[in-house]
């Protein structure tokens, strides 16, 4: 399976962060389909569910597009709240991590359900760092069970570092790992992991390419890793910005082509809450970026210097 180069991540129509409407969550996977994104990646962890059930509900009925969707938090009933992970939601259900076997198994059953689907494309072991054992050992084994008699195509680990993904790689036959801020124009400590990938042949699906929103506009601000940016990071961003702008491209329009620069990384995966977001995404997606914006950013990189603001 040769993943599409763009995606469209549907952590924020799960309410990530701030809520989103059914009719906002529906037009922004519509403008995603016309825009010919045929990638998309949800999770049970987005909103308790909501991502994957309206994800499901806007793609019901078309076909040739490649999905995925993760293991390892099950949504089990619990008392109606408030959800407390960063997702704007009301539910009666809470998060339980399992990568057992039969926990596998039954989450990746549940999402089926709530995406109205009979299958899956891609299946990925979601932020295994402190369960790495039993997932190595159990949830691993359960997904490339179903991947050797065809129930999934492809099978892998999503993570936000890559020390986890770089033992699944060493350890296991994966075919995909996403990686989530950690190979981006801020933060290229990921490399490793990419090399590794390379090496045997895993694709990488590089997601957070706007480290959460610090890359997202050509005046950086907002959130880093999604927390708060640091001033000093900021204050780098910006003069990334300033150095794009000496050659013409956005930011985020650098931001989204810089991972596919590296071999191992076939596809770029963006969030959006909005068919507005999602039409300038793939607005800027679509323009060239000039090969003398690297070499600058390289040269600026292996001299140890700073890039500094256009006066």
């Amino acid at each position: 399976m040769r993943l599409p180069p763009f995606g469209f991540g549907a952590a924020p129509i799960g309410n990530l962060f701030t809520a989103v409407g059914d009719e906002e969550a529906r037009a922004a996977v519509d403008a995603a389909w016309e825009a010919g994104i045929r990638y998309y990646d949800t999770a049970p962890h987005y909103g308790l569910g909501l991502s994957e059930r309206r994800l499901g509900e806007a793609l019901r009925g078309r076909s040739g597009y490649v999905l995925s969707t993760k293991v390892g938090r099950r949504l089990v009933p619990g008392p109606l709240a408030r959800d407390s992970e960063g997702f704007d939601v009301v539910a009666g259900l809470r998060r339980v991590w399992d990568f057992s076997r039969d926990g596998v198994l039954r989450s990746l059953e549940e999402s089926l359900v709530r995406l109205g689907l009979d299958r899956v494309d891609l299946v990925l072991v979601h932020d295994p760092d402190e369960h790495m054992d039993q997932a190595l050992r159990e949830a691993y084994p359960a997904l490339a069970s179903l991947r050797d008699q065809g129930v999934v195509r492809a099978v892998g680990v999503g993570v936000n570092q890559w020390q986890a993904p770089l033992r699944f790689v060493r350890e296991t036959d994966v075919d995909v790992v996403l990686l989530a801020n950690r190979y981006t124009l801020l933060d290229r400590s990921g490399l490793p992991l990419l090399e590794a990938c390379a090496e045997r042949g895993v694709q990488v699906i590089a997601a957070g390419v706007f480290n959460s929103g610090l890359l997202a506009t050509d005046t950086p601000s907002g959130t880093f890793d999604y927390a708060p940016a640091p001033q000093p990071l900021v204050e780098r961003a910006r003069a990334l910005a300033a150095a794009c702008a000496r050659h013409g491209v956005s930011l985020p329009q650098a931001a989204m082509a810089f991972p596919l620069r590296h071999p191992a990384v076939t596809s770029v995966l963006v969030g959006a809450r909005s068919a507005a977001e999602v039409r300038r995404n793939a607005e800027l997606w679509r323009r060239p970026v000039p090969d003398t914006l690297w070499a600058d950013l390289a040269e600026a990189a292996h001299a140890g210097t700073k890039i500094q603001p256009s006066p």
